[in-house]
């Protein structure tokens, strides 16, 4: 009984000294600063794989032109994440990192093999049960990545044609 209660003892002084030294430590460390946004090989994978899916019907049919306007629409989603608040876009970075790690785009996206191997049927899948999943934040999630690539395609001029819309009167632009 005498051990058990030295064991006890010795656990319950040795976390209170850790919590004890975290909470030092955080106080004498300032917390990193936030960097921009990182379209690194990673979030540049799903994007490239979430893309196409999304903007489905409205990129053109022709191979070199759906080419250039996937291009085009990778560098205006960039970016409107950069355009974002620093802590905003690390949460971005955070979702991209998430759908990177293997287990994670497994598990959360369904996706088993790499993003540049996933077919448009199973990155569709994934984009419709997170866009009516039962956890508000995967809904959330989904509205990000919406919102991150339509908003910037619309707000195109190259885009317009394809939706019909004019452009602004001319009188407005004076």
């Amino acid at each position: 009984m005498s051990n058990r209660r030295s064991f006890l003892k010795i656990g319950v002084v040795a976390a209170l000294t850790l919590a004890a030294g975290g909470a030092i430590y955080r106080k004498l460390s300032p917390p990193p600063a936030p960097h921009p946004f990182a379209l690194d090989g990673a979030a540049r994978e799903v994007l490239n794989a979430i893309l196409p899916v999304m903007l489905g019907p409205l990129l053109p049919v022709e191979a070199g032109a759906r080419a250039q306007a996937l291009a085009g629409a990778l560098e205006r989603t960039h970016g409107a994440i950069l355009g974002l608040p620093l802590s905003t876009q690390k949460e971005v970075q955070d979702l991209f990192g998430l759908l990177a790690l293997a287990p994670a785009r497994r598990f959360l996206a369904g996706i088993s093999n790499g993003w540049e191997q996933a077919a448009p049927a199973e990155v569709a899948a994934f984009l419709d049960s997170w866009r009516h999943h039962r956890m508000a934040m995967l809904q959330t999630a989904y509205l990000a990545l919406h919102d991150l690539i339509l908003g910037p395609w619309y707000a195109a001029p190259s885009s317009w044609s394809a939706i019909g819309y004019p452009g602004p009167r001319k009188e407005l632009l004076k």
